[in-house]
């Protein structure tokens, strides 16, 4: 069935009215064409001023698309990086991590070296060493206070000689070995050490309390004239231990003393010296079983 006569009028009709629009702008602009090419031939300056407003009339257009093209990069470039993000924060964390850990060797391996130089100079300075030793562990809370350190007889360890590192006295041998020892710390109750103030060489005597702490008490009790922050060394008396060791520093006055905290911490300590006793010929037996039972460390 044929559509009405009416629709194919209206549609013609509009087919017109579209080729006539088109020639209309075609004329026109061949005849804008035209008259610019005449202008620019006859009048070149006037031309130019011509273009330059056509680009101040057009520069508003410009910039506003220049402004869209550019939002719609940035806004390419925030989908890509939000994308990426997930990957890039899981690379950066596993860096982090692997820095820390690098971080953390080089510190333990600075903190090793300066203490085996201390001991390196010490050596060379003080003719007392027996042998050098790894502190393998110590008591962290008990009422007596040991220690293990790696050598034992077949080093030339025996019993009763001085154990140190580079900050001052850890303690002495206790039991002996073939390979390891027991060292009894400067802090353990059963430790009695000949002490001496580093400003003014008074008498004293450092007692382990069982703690971290020793207690000091003066030789002679009308004179317990201690402050804090007092340094206190071992005097070399009774033919055990090196004079002039550093032992600990006063931090808290009490009635007939002070307390005083050891200058070396084995909790930190690492590399040791086993000493000789001041009087060679020393040679001190190991702690009855009686008094070390229940005491492991």
């Amino acid at each position: 069935m044929t559509p009405p006569p009416a629709r194919r009028q209206s549609y013609a009709r509009r087919s017109q009215y579209g080729n006539f629009a088109a020639y209309v702008v075609a004329a026109t602009g061949a005849l804008v064409g035209l008259l610019c090419a005449v202008i620019w031939a006859v009048d070149p300056a006037g031309f130019a001023a011509l273009r330059t407003a056509a680009n101040s009339v057009t520069q508003p257009l410009a910039r506003g698309s220049g402004a869209a093209l550019g939002s719609v990069s940035n806004i390419d470039d925030e989908i890509a990086a939000f994308w990426r993000a997930g990957s890039q924060n899981a690379a950066l964390n596993r860096e982090l991590v692997a820095a820390r850990r690098e971080l953390i060797t080089a510190r333990a391996l600075r903190t090793e070296n300066e203490q085996l130089r201390e001991l390196l100079g010490l050596v060379r300075a003080r003719d007392t060493e027996v042998t050098a030793a790894r502190l393998l562990s110590s008591t962290a809370a008990s009422a007596r206070r040991f220690a293990i350190i790696d050598v034992g007889r077949s080093d030339g360890v025996l019993p009763g000689q001085p154990v140190r590192s580079a900050d001052g006295l850890i303690g002495r041998t206790l039991d002996v070995g073939s390979s390891v020892a027991r060292v009894m710390l400067v802090s353990d109750p059963q430790s009695v050490i000949p002490v001496r103030r580093a400003s003014d060489g008074l008498a004293a005597l450092a007692t382990g309390t069982g703690s971290t702490l020793v207690e000091i008490r003066p030789l002679n009790s009308a004179t317990t004239v201690f402050r804090i922050g007092d340094i206190l060394l071992t005097s070399g008396s009774g033919g055990l231990y090196q004079p002039r060791t550093p032992l600990a520093v006063v931090i808290r006055l009490t009635d007939d003393g002070a307390l005083a905290r050891p200058i070396a911490d084995p909790a930190i300590t690492d590399a040791i010296i086993v000493e000789r006793a001041a009087n060679a010929g020393l040679d001190l037996p190991a702690e009855p079983a009686a008094g070390t039972a229940g005491s492991a460390p």
